[in-house]
């Protein structure tokens, strides 16, 4: 989905950046328009930096470009254009001028403007002194424009810009940018679900200086714990040593070894509803460790033991209804390999990487797989983790209420009551009800 971001002037347009930061992370394409006193704060190479779009500052056509030119001519109807592009426009921050602006119609620069052209949500976030907040002008104005259907993110109260203490502070980035997504209509189907997520790649101490451990960035499972917590769920996040800030609001639990993060996951089970375990977790530790750092004088062996495999003991103390995925990292055969794992593990679904190819995988802003369950094969061809990241909870949520089979199941009772209508004595069709309370859900 497309978000156009207004920035308009006062001392809080340097947080606009966060902003569309917190929009991007939510997997939403982002543009910038800028007003004029906007940029007396910030410079629109900022915003281009971040978006990799041209930031709008201006209405009309740039000095030096001819009045009939083409791009004078595209200028002049740009605003219509970016109205029709956008599927939100969120104004942050929205200053006491811009709203008195929008509520009395005027359309005296690009943002006005395409205030008035657009059909699409508008939100705003007030920013400004708290005086000027409580003033019964700007408060008037804020009624007319939530009468207009705009929505309104109410702005924190605190310590402001200009010293004085009250409500006027613009709203955090990421409330901001749940409100968007909540007028753009993204599901909240994760709405009261505790998630537990793995993320990382554990390393398994040689010396006090080194390790084995894997290139793993942790990208992909912090991508899940943002699609997790914007859906709606509560997230637990075990990590491994990652270079990555957490989202904002979830818990962070700090791991290392691959027998830490056996033990944080163990722990934390039992008061989670879904449990997505996306790190990439050890196989092998070596059998000693050092006390003291080994000292290069020639040819070295060491032995590897086995590490605990941590989704087979999650598979063997699943509860009823608990529904569990896997990951798996391949290099060859992928789909042979990942379907063994699949029944080898005995999870629900399997989602399979190819982490032979390159710019895509480990350590890297891309992924592709494939989505493997026992009847099906989905293909999540190569996207941004963050979008993947919903891809497969899509997936899996879907997993939890399967409507074909319900439908396929449903037709089946209705057969065998027929049945036993016509052999008038007990009959037991073998078919087990449908499980409407699978909402477990680990992912390897």
């Amino acid at each position: 989905m497309k978000v156009m971001v207004g920035v308009s002037g006062g001392i809080a347009a340097y947080k606009a950046a966060e902003v569309v930061r917190a929009l991007q992370r939510q997997a939403l394409e982002v543009r910038v328009v800028m007003t004029e006193s906007a940029q007396q704060f910030v410079q629109p190479l900022t915003f281009a930096a971040l978006t990799g779009h041209k930031v709008i500052t201006n209405l009309w056509p740039q000095t030096g470009e001819s009045e009939l030119s083409t791009d004078s001519m595209d200028s002049s109807i740009e605003h219509i254009a970016e109205a029709q592009w956008a599927d939100a426009l969120v104004v942050a921050p929205a200053t006491a001028n811009i709203l008195a602006k929008f509520a009395h119609g005027m359309a005296d620069d690009f943002l006005t403007t395409m205030y008035l052209a657009t059909t699409a949500p508008v939100l705003v976030a007030p920013a400004m002194n708290v005086n000027m907040w409580e003033h019964p002008a700007t408060q008037a104005n804020l009624e007319t424009l939530k009468q207009r259907g705009v929505r309104v993110i109410e702005p924190g109260s605190g310590q402001l810009a200009c010293g004085m203490v009250g409500p006027g502070r613009l709203a955090e980035p990421e409330f901001i940018a749940n409100a968007v997504l909540n007028a753009l209509g993204r599901s909240h189907d994760l709405a009261g679900e505790v998630v537990l997520i793995t993320a990382g790649g554990t390393r398994e101490a040689l010396d006090p200086v080194r390790f084995l451990g894997n290139r793993s960035s942790g990208k992909m499972g912090y991508a899940l714990a943002e699609a997790a917590q914007s859906r709606g769920a509560k997230v637990i996040l075990v990590s491994a040593p990652s270079a990555l800030y957490p989202p904002a609001h979830c818990e962070l639990v700090k791991v290392t070894t691959a027998d830490e993060m056996r033990a944080a996951v163990l722990s934390r089970m039992s008061e989670a509803t879904l449990v997505i375990k996306s790190a990439a977790v050890a196989d092998y530790r070596p059998s000693i460790v050092a006390d003291q750092k080994l000292k290069r004088t020639g040819p070295m062996t060491v032995e590897l033991l086995p590490t605990e495999d941590i989704l087979a003991e999650v598979v063997r103390r699943r509860k009823p209804g608990q529904l569990i995925v896997g990951f798996a990292a391949e290099t060859e055969n992928q789909l042979e390999n990942g379907r063994a794992k699949l029944l080898r593990k005995g999870v629900d679904a399997i989602v399979v990487n190819d982490v032979s190819r390159p710019g895509v995988g480990f350590d890297s802003d891309r992924n592709g797989a494939t989505f493997l369950t026992a009847s099906t094969a989905i293909d999540l061809p190569e996207m941004p983790k963050r979008t993947m990241a919903d891809r497969i909870l899509d997936e899996v949520v879907g997993l939890r209420r399967p409507q074909s089979l319900l439908v396929e199941l449903s037709g089946m009772e209705s057969d065998a009551a027929n049945i036993v209508d016509s052999q008038s004595e007990p009959f037991d069709s073998g078919i087990q009800p449908p499980i409407s309370t699978r909402r477990q859900i680990m992912i390897e």
